[in-house]
Order: C-alpha cells, then structure tokens, then sequence
C-alpha cells in the first residue's frame, strides 16, 4: 500500500509543479496600488500585417463590364464600344455605364448593348415604376426582378422570346439587348 501512496503523492506533486509552471510570469510593469490591488498596463495592440497586396478595385469600363471572352469576340469581329447615357425608366444612374458594341466603320445600327450600375432602392423603385409606365415586362426571378420589353416591339429576341432585359438586384441593376446576353454582364461592383 505504501508505493500506492507514494505513487499518488508523487502524481499530486507533478501536476501542482505543472500547474504552478502555467501561471503568467510576473509583469514587472505591474504597479501596486495603496489598496493592494496590483495594476498591469494594458498591452499594445500588435499592428496588423496583410500578406496580401492591397489591389484596388477595378474600374467600370465597357470591357470591364462584360466578360473576357465577349470582348475578345467583339474586339475579333472589329466591334469597339461606345458609353452612353444609362437612363432606365426615366432615371439617369450615373453611378454605372451603358455601352452600345458594334463595327463604327460602317453605317448600321446593327450593335450589341450592355449595362450596369449600382443604384438605391429609391432609384430602383422609380426605375421599375417608369418601366412599368412604358409598357415593360416585369418577371421575379431567384436572381432579381427582371423587366423585358414588349415582344412584339422588339428589333431582336432571344431563344425563349425576350428582347432588351433589365435585371434589378439588391443595389445594382444589370441591361443586355435580350435577357440570355443578362449573363454576359459580370460586373459585380
């Protein structure tokens, strides 16, 4: 029985050093105060280092607008971009960009157009509501709220039927001359 003891007491003594070697070091910046209470400084925050560059946001442009590959096929087919006011419903938002692409060498008006901007959700509602005025379309779909001209008004539809889309999300709005070119458009903002 007595190497039992010994054995516990032994063990009792290792995890009481053990412990006794986690306790903080004493501070010598520690200061006493006249009610005993001993006073550390607070520690400096360490300074945040990113090892990440810091890359600045893109700007929007008509090629920063669309996909990669949509301007490569554009640029290939001799197409190059021009801004134009983005006024959508009544509302000119200036905060984003309408490009009309097409081949400026000849005389047509034979082009592609996309657009996107951010806007307020005062914006958008007077948006919506004008394009709504106008005859517009409007669909909810999981992405947003789109709005479709009139068919039948139409100079250019789609596969499933639709000409010039809007798609109206949470503080942006996306335009493409049919809703399948809507994907073409990814500018996040």
């Amino acid at each position: 029985m007595i190497p039992r003891i010994t054995s516990a007491a032994a063990g009792v003594l290792l995890i009481i050093v053990v412990l006794a070697g986690c306790g903080a070091p004493a501070d010598p910046s520690a200061t006493p105060t006249p009610d005993g209470i001993v006073r550390t400084p607070a520690p400096t925050p360490a300074p945040v280092i990113s090892s990440a560059p810091e890359i600045p946001a893109a700007e929007l442009t008509c090629e920063s607008m669309i996909s990669d590959g949509t301007v490569a096929a554009l640029t290939e087919a001799g197409w190059t971009s021009q801004p134009k006011e983005f006024i959508v419903g009544g509302v000119e938002l200036t905060d984003g960009m309408l490009c009309f692409w097409a081949d400026y060498s000849v005389a047509s008006d034979h082009g592609q157009l996309y657009g996107w901007s951010a806007l307020s959700a005062d914006d958008a509602a007077d948006a919506q509501a004008g394009l709504l005025a106008e005859g517009w379309k409007r669909e909810d779909g999981p992405d947003g709220v789109y709005f479709t001209e009139d068919p039948q008004y139409a100079m250019g539809l789609d596969d499933d039927g639709y000409g010039m889309t809007y798609l109206f999300g949470d503080g942006w709005v996306k335009f493409a001359d049919t809703r399948q070119g809507l994907i073409l458009v990814e500018w996040a903002g």
